[in-house]
């Protein structure tokens, strides 16, 4: 059974929850598991060079992220507060407690590279290594030459490339990952998924025993990777993040160009990220090769509204609302 652990290395219940699994592990007897690291941002607006964690505590835009890894019902100081205690009673040290606000993206990119080069062993060893960087260490994890000794030390300094320019190996696939997260629903650091099922937060060993017992039962039906690529590049336009959709649209697009769904979905998503050419190009052809197509031709009226094309514009609509009535302005 695959567990996904979508969590951020600069939350802490992220490391607690790291102990508790292991903790719930070690006394599962039942069918056998693999744990994969998955990455998840809480505070994507985190500056490039880390800045004190002190200094972030006074701004409400960032103390407004760190509420990814607050429980409902706590405020971000009291979860602070609690999530020390928390880690004094895992065994974390007296002196756990983070001191930066880093950027994580590099540090999920070496993550991914782990479970890319080495599998779930490797990986584990780098997430750990990190977050004691971050915990324990007190150390600013967004600083490359503080991964790059950690790849060294786990033999992926020549994978992760941290001397390289931008983008780096592994950058595309977290940025991917990332959304694919999103997509999936994923809202708060960790958020463990096995099976179709998931389970948020810093649980205790026993409440993740018994989760990971339900979902050894649990049978979802498996679609082809395509089919839910393209349903997650949906839900990201659902979610009002077209340019997210489009990066995850895009493999589809490359390799299975022809399909009228994964067209119209790019279509909706140059439409939503105001891409109106490339919007328009798509649903013409679209309409070319299915004339009934109520929705296709709808949204081809929409788009040659905002592009100020009124009169083709309304031939479209008119023609959407005489099929589909729910059209009709």
């Amino acid at each position: 059974m695959l567990i996904e652990i979508w969590a951020d290395v600069v939350c802490g219940w992220a490391h607690i929850g790291k102990k508790r699994m292991e903790k719930a592990l070690a006394a599962w007897q039942g069918e056998p598991v693999t744990v994969v690291w998955r990455p998840f941002q809480r505070d994507p607006m985190a500056p490039a060079h880390a800045e004190p964690l002190e200094r972030t505590l006074s701004d409400p835009i960032a103390e407004d992220a760190l509420r990814a890894c607050t429980p409902p019902g706590l405020s971000n100081a009291d979860n602070r507060a609690r999530v020390a205690e928390e880690a004094a009673a895992e065994g974390l040290g007296p002196q756990w407690g983070a001191e930066w606000r880093p950027n994580t993206l590099e540090a999920h990119r070496l993550i991914a590279l782990a479970y890319e080069q080495g599998g779930a062993e490797l990986q584990d060893r780098v997430v750990e290594r990190v977050l004691n960087a971050h915990f324990v260490e007190v150390r600013d994890i967004g600083d490359p030459s503080v991964l790059a000794g950690i790849a060294e030390e786990a033999g992926l300094a020549a994978a992760a490339r941290f001397d390289a320019p931008a983008p780096r190996p592994g950058a595309e696939l977290v940025r991917e990952l990332l959304l694919t997260g999103k997509a999936k629903g994923v809202r708060t650091s960790p958020t463990i998924v096995a099976n179709g099922l998931a389970l948020e937060g810093a649980q205790p060993p026993e409440v993740i025993r018994e989760f990971l017992e339900d979902a050894s039962r649990h049978t979802p039906r498996r679609l082809p990777a395509e089919v839910e690529r393209l349903r997650h590049a949906e839900s990201l336009l659902d979610q009002r993040d077209p340019l997210g959709a489009l990066t995850l649209l895009r493999p589809l697009m490359d390799e299975h160009g022809d399909d009228r769904g994964v067209r119209l979905l790019a279509a909706r998503a140059y439409f939503g990220s105001a891409q109106l050419n490339r919007a328009r190009a798509a649903l013409e052809s679209l309409v070319a090769e299915s004339p009934d197509d109520s929705y296709a031709r709808h949204l081809l009226g929409r788009t040659l509204q905002r592009q100020g094309r009124h009169e083709e514009a309304a031939v479209h609509l008119a023609m959407a609302a005489a099929m589909t009535p729910d059209y009709t302005p």
